[in-house]
């Protein structure tokens, strides 16, 4: 799969629910590798914000992003949109410090990325696949997540509150081309007696019954009535409730409130990255969407991304390709064979046997790999990343600078097998580059480090 993002710039404007100003948003395409990011515009200063979930910030009533003292709120509807549409490169240009809640869906942001219409780019997508169940419960015990493997993103979402208005509700999503015709025109909801107190401290300024569903969980006393009329700048008479909802808005659906409810999973869940699984989720809300798509990014970053070797694979490099790029030789080749590469990483295999020069004297009686050479073992795989693009012919030599934050967490002995990942951790500048290193034994650390080299022409 290809990277995506838009061929066009387009915008829209609408008012933002808590400020109530007008808002106006334009999206702008982006080169490939950028990711999504916000950028805000503010007081004649552009703070620029990813969309990741290391930038969350409030989440009592929406998804809000911050950066250098700058935020960005209301995000979940367009971030639910482009990853339905996997849009993974694209600039959200703002005016405000939120975007517009339109009419509280997500109807006019997949009719604004149609518009821009989309076009793929010459890279290959990253994509972030559930490989082993993720479990979430929230501190009170109330909400519960699964994420579970799966060949593409499915969602069962299933929400309950006490209010009959809604009860239990359950929503499915089985592909993300479901979403434009069967999730989009969900709408937010809300009940009357969550409206209230925020009218009264002088919130939810651009709140009106086009951008929500209100449902009635109050008595519409005449007093009641008319704080109601006022705040929505309505004639009394116009005040109406109709199934319990105000103002007789009908429901595109029975389970709306569900189908809403999983579709702010999406957005939010889509700032942990492009995430593959099957999703399990029960009474959720922005707060636990946060705290598990954080344990989601957490995991996948230091779990699920451990390397699994399968010897019925090919290698990407294997022992001879290894030695044209790599000047050592035994006993100082310490890396059999390179079996993936991406963009920013590579994977290089170690067969430690008990034949190991150095297992004569580390030790006799006991042999354990030297802790010196695993990184020494990581610093040739990083060697091989740096020249894994190489052309024939074409020779480079790789000095190591410093080796930075090691730390040895297992020992190894002979018939493992290690595995050795090295990933880049900023771009490659004027031949300098910084990556991080751990080696595994199966699904246990050994070692890690931060690793910085100088790569020069032979």
């Amino acid at each position: 799969m290809r990277q995506r993002t838009i061929k066009s710039i387009v915008e829209i404007e609408g008012k933002g629910l808590h400020t109530g100003k007008l808002c106006k948003v334009k999206l702008i395409p982006n080169e490939a590798n950028s990711g999504i990011v916000f950028k805000v515009n503010k007081d004649g200063k552009e703070t620029l914000i990813p969309a990741c979930a290391k930038f969350i910030g409030d989440t009592s009533r929406n998804t809000t992003i911050e950066n250098d003292g700058v935020k960005v709120s209301t995000i979940e509807h367009l971030m639910a949109t482009l990853r339905a549409f996997g849009i993974d490169n694209i600039i959200v240009e703002t005016n405000c410090e939120e975007v517009p809640i339109l009419d509280g869906s997500a109807k006019y942001w997949v009719e604004l990325i149609k518009k821009a219409e989309i076009v793929e780019q010459e890279v290959e997508k990253k994509v972030l696949k559930i490989k082993t169940p993720i479990h979430y419960v929230s501190q009170d015990g109330l909400s519960e997540y699964w994420a579970l493997p799966s060949d593409e993103l499915k969602v069962d979402c299933t929400i309950d509150f006490s209010s009959s208005l809604i009860g239990t509700q359950m929503a499915e999503l089985k592909s993300l081309t479901d979403f434009e015709k069967e999730f989009c025109v969900c709408r937010t909801f809300v009940f009357l007696s969550e409206i209230l107190p925020l009218v009264e401290n002088n919130l939810i300024k651009g709140g009106d019954l086009s951008n929500a569903i209100i449902f009635v969980d109050k008595v519409l006393e005449q007093n009641l009535q008319e704080k109601i009329a006022k705040f929505f700048d309505k004639d009394i008479n116009d005040i109406k409730v109709e199934k319990g909802v105000l103002n007789n808005i009908r429901l595109n659906y029975d389970n709306e409130p569900a189908r809403h409810k999983l579709m702010d999973f999406i957005g939010d869940v889509s700032l942990a990255g492009n995430v593959i699984g099957h999703f399990i989720i029960k009474r959720p809300g922005h707060t636990n969407n946060k705290n598990f798509a954080k344990k989601l990014m957490e995991t996948i970053e230091n779990k699920d991304s451990i390397p699994v070797y399968d010897p019925n694979k090919k290698p990407v490099f294997d022992i001879m390709d290894i030695r044209q790029r790599l000047p050592h030789r035994f006993p100082m080749l310490l890396v059999d064979k390179i079996i993936e590469k991406g963009e920013d990483y590579v994977v290089g295999l170690k067969n430690v046997t008990a034949n190991e020069d150095f297992f004569n004297g580390h030790f006799p009686e006991e042999p354990v790999m030297p802790g010196v050479l695993i990184v020494e073992a990581l610093g040739q795989t990083g060697g091989l990343f740096v020249l894994k693009d190489a052309k024939e012919g074409e020779k480079f030599n790789t000095y190591f600078m410093k080796f930075e934050e090691v730390k040895f967490r297992h020992k190894v002995v002979p018939g493992d097998t290690l595995l050795m990942k090295i990933s880049l951790m900023e771009p490659i500048r004027r031949g300098i580059v910084k990556m991080k290193g751990v080696a595994y034994v199966g699904n246990t650390v050994c070692v890690e480090a931060i690793l910085m080299a100088m790569v020069t022409k032979a």
